[in-house]
This record gives structure tokens, C-alpha cells and sequence, in this order.
């Protein structure tokens, strides 16, 4: 379930600054968003500010590891480190 190019999705700081592990996990799609949630390390806050929107065509210069995991449908999470990755679903999200 690809998103379009041109829907957005919400990025912290720290995973457009490449702290690692990067952590992603997708909500069901709304109105110009893909549904995808991204952050770096292994802090993850609650604060109104913590996610920045960005348009998906933008990953490919500032956070280009994450795009072959853009495809999976709502419900997935994904986390990525150098030599590391896991995949999974977690059906409170969906």
C-alpha cells in the first residue's frame, strides 16, 4: 500500500538528524497524509511539537532509509538500525 509521493507524513527531528534506531509505524491514511509516523532513537514523545510534517518526496535527501518500508499497509511498525531491522504488525494502530 505504497502512499502517494506527494501525502505527507509526520518526522521527528531526530530521525531527519539520523539518530538511530529509526522507528516508524502507520495509522490508517487521512486527507494528504500517508498515515506514517517516523522518529529517531529511542525516545518517543507526546509533545504537539515532537512530529514535523514533511512531503514523502522529500525522504529521499533527508531520511532515504526508511522509503523501502513506506510500503506497508496501516497497522505495521518498522525499526532500523545499522545490521538490525524487525518488522512487525501491532494491531492497536489499526
Amino acid at each position: 500500500m505504497p502512499p502517494d509521493r506527494d501525502s505527507k507524513i509526520g518526522i521527528s527531528d531526530s530521525a531527519l538528524g539520523g539518530a538511530q534506531p529509526i522507528n516508524g509505524l502507520r495509522h490508517p491514511p487521512g486527507a494528504g497524509t500517508s498515515g506514517w509516523f517516523i522518529w529517531g532513537g529511542s525516545e518517543f514523545s507526546t509533545a504537539s511539537d515532537f512530529f514535523k510534517p514533511l512531503h514523502i518526496h522529500h525522504l529521499q535527501e533527508r531520511c532515504n532509509a526508511v522509503l523501502p518500508y513506506l510500503a506497508l499497509p496501516p497497522g505495521w511498525r518498522f525499526l532500523i538500525a545499522p545490521d538490525y531491522e524487525d518488522v512487525w504488525y501491532d494491531s492497536s494502530l489499526y
